[in-house]
């Protein structure tokens, strides 16, 4: 045996992309073995799956991986940072994993092992840099990108890491591999066929997106996906266990947020600088998911943010449990 793999993954659903960079990442590594860290039934962009997880390990571990492990919601549910720090946390711990794969826009680990790099050791220029842009009114990712822009200054390279999600994911994998002081070493493949949130399909490689959008339109994806992946979103489709969005939580989450105290709003996650006033009025105004989160949407916090906000709230994951179990979670 030459090794173990990891790979941080959502599996929403397991397709045809995700294939290639399992195959490609075996071949680069000459690993026998892959271990998956996957998000459960909530994933990191504030949303439902499109499937349960037990149906997404199915599909995973039908199509080559060996052992699919969850990452906990309140990792699931988090920034990029959090997110992958959990998952970097449980593949670390677990003693065995040699190489940690990830899908970049950029293809190229040098790049983002710089970015990561100032990002974790966030020197004090930098620091300087990302404050003015947060008293501009910026959200916090956008106050970063601009702010990394302004430290490296020309060299487009590293500029426009930030621009793209999966670059943003896999500088943060980095930055988590450094702070835990881990040996795994990781590397990185160029996503040459669909973008992230891209509704096209190339040379029968479609995004996640796109074939949730596919599914729900009642297209056929079999173009896209492995056949066992098929076979299993039809089942799950003749079985009424097609989970389209956040909206089906629309009633829970609107009667939670009713019922909640304005200082219970206040201590959960991600709420600050007197958001809960903003989600407190807009829920005892709405009557949909849509409109609530229209009227607490900012310029500061996006809507990824507000619907993570909003699922902290259903799960009852309060500012106290949160940092609580981030503190002490630790796998054995």
């Amino acid at each position: 045996m030459d090794g173990i793999l990891g790979i941080v993954s959502e599996y929403n659903p397991f397709h045809n992309g995700h294939i290639r960079h399992l195959e490609l990442s075996k071949q680069l590594t000459k690993t026998d073995f892959t271990v998956a860290v996957m998000s459960g039934n909530f994933v990191q962009r504030g949303d439902t799956a499109l499937v349960d997880k037990w149906t997404r390990t199915e599909m995973a571990l039908k199509s080559g991986i060996d052992l699919v492990i969850e990452l906990p919601a309140v990792y699931a549910l988090s920034s990029a940072e959090n997110f992958a720090d959990g998952a970097i946390k449980i593949l670390n711990s677990l003693g065995v994993v040699d190489y940690l794969s990830f899908g970049s826009e950029i293809g190229e680990i040098s790049p983002l092992n710089d970015v990561a790099s100032i990002l974790y050791k966030e020197p004090k220029e930098f620091s300087s840099l990302i404050t003015a842009q947060l008293k501009s009114g910026l959200s916090y990712p956008r106050a970063r990108e601009i702010a990394l822009s302004q430290f490296f200054g020309t060299s487009k390279k590293y500029t426009e890491v930030l621009n793209n999600p999966n670059n943003i994911l896999g500088v943060e994998y980095l930055k988590s591999i450094k702070k835990h002081r881990s040996h795994i070493k990781p590397l990185t493949i160029k996503r040459d066929y669909s973008d992230y949130n891209s509704t096209t399909v190339k040379n029968g490689i479609a995004s996640a997106t796109a074939i949730r959008t596919m599914i729900q339109n009642g297209k056929n994806i079999h173009r896209v996906v492995p056949f066992q992946t098929y076979e299993l979103i039809d089942e799950c489709k003749q079985n009424g266990k097609i989970i389209p969005d956040l909206s089906v939580f629309e009633k829970e989450i609107l009667y939670v947020l009713r019922k909640m105290t304005l200082s219970e709003i206040a201590n959960l996650p991600d709420v600050s600088e007197g958001l809960e006033n903003r989600i407190k009025l807009a829920a005892n105004t709405v009557n949909n998911l849509n409109d609530l989160i229209s009227n607490i949407k900012t310029k500061r916090y996006t809507q990824s943010r507000i619907q993570r906000i909003l699922l902290y709230a259903l799960l009852n994951i309060s500012r106290k449990r949160y940092k609580c179990f981030k503190k002490s979670y630790t796998i054995y």
